[in-house]
């Protein structure tokens, strides 16, 4: 019977986000589009001319993987930090919480529904890709979908996380502006840690979207500058002290309750 009740609950948070997000989609799937078209012009067309290549590989098939992560990172993150944002600022959440359900349904459907943001956006950009890059081989497709479902879930905890202790709209865009923004372009986007001085490439390997970016490259382009074992291990790990803090936070109505 709990179980029954956990599926449709689960269900339930899932459907309610994808409505959410397909409903408004001109806001939520065509700006990454229009985005991700710019970067591929300004840093591959024009940039990557003059660089050459990069990883023995064109410049605008290597950034190619980077631009599609970076999309999955912050539609991820949005997605779930506004959406729940927005049920405890309208005071429903409240519901959830009270509702015979676990803390992990909850969590479960929210990420759910970044997911599905993520999965949608990155297809968008890869096609947007094909138009200025002839060939996108995938070298490892197992890879490839096991990194954007990891990165999706990690961002997508984090963007819940966010959204507890989030008191305004404003906290929301802290994390973006001042975490994901710096580390997105010091992880590896647009360049090969490779090209950096010694002390400086130890210093990048503290950076987690590194890790990400790389195993994802990999399964794209079979290149990485880090172990790939390692990468999704470090990632694994990361989803697994943010779901644990996230299970925390709302089994305790951190944020929430008065």
């Amino acid at each position: 019977m709990q179980s029954s009740i956990s599926y449709i609950a689960l269900k339930t948070i899932w459907i309610k986000e994808c409505t959410r997000f397909l409903r408004i989609w001109v806001q939520t799937l065509v700006p990454p589009a229009i985005t991700m078209t710019l970067y591929f012009v300004i840093f591959g067309s024009i940039v990557g001319e003059r660089i050459g290549e990069m990883g023995g590989r064109p410049y605008m098939e290597f950034i190619v993987p980077g631009l599609i992560m970076m999309s999955v990172i912050t539609n991820s993150y949005s997605n779930v930090a506004s959406s729940f944002f927005s049920a405890k600022f309208q005071r429903n959440i409240e519901e959830m919480l009270v509702a015979p359900v676990s803390p992990a349904v909850i969590i479960g459907g929210y990420v759910g529904g970044g997911l599905a943001r993520a999965l949608i956006v990155a297809i968008i950009v890869t096609c947007v890709s094909f138009l200025f890059v002839e060939n996108v081989n995938i070298h490892n497709l197992l890879i490839l979908v096991i990194t954007v479902i990891l990165t999706s879930t990690l961002f997508s905890l984090g963007g819940l996380i966010n959204a507890v202790h989030a008191k305004t709209f404003d906290d929301i865009s802290i994390v973006p502006t001042f975490v994901l923004t710096p580390l997105t372009y010091l992880g590896g986007v647009f360049f090969s840690i490779q090209l950096l001085p010694g002390i400086w490439q130890t210093i990048a390997q503290a950076n987690p979207v590194l890790y990400m970016v790389n195993a994802f490259r990999y399964g794209f382009l079979g290149v990485s500058d880090v172990n790939v074992g390692v990468a999704l291990a470090v990632i694994i790990g990361f989803n697994l002290v943010l779901f644990i803090t996230a299970y925390t936070l709302l089994k305790r109505g951190a944020g929430i309750r008065s």
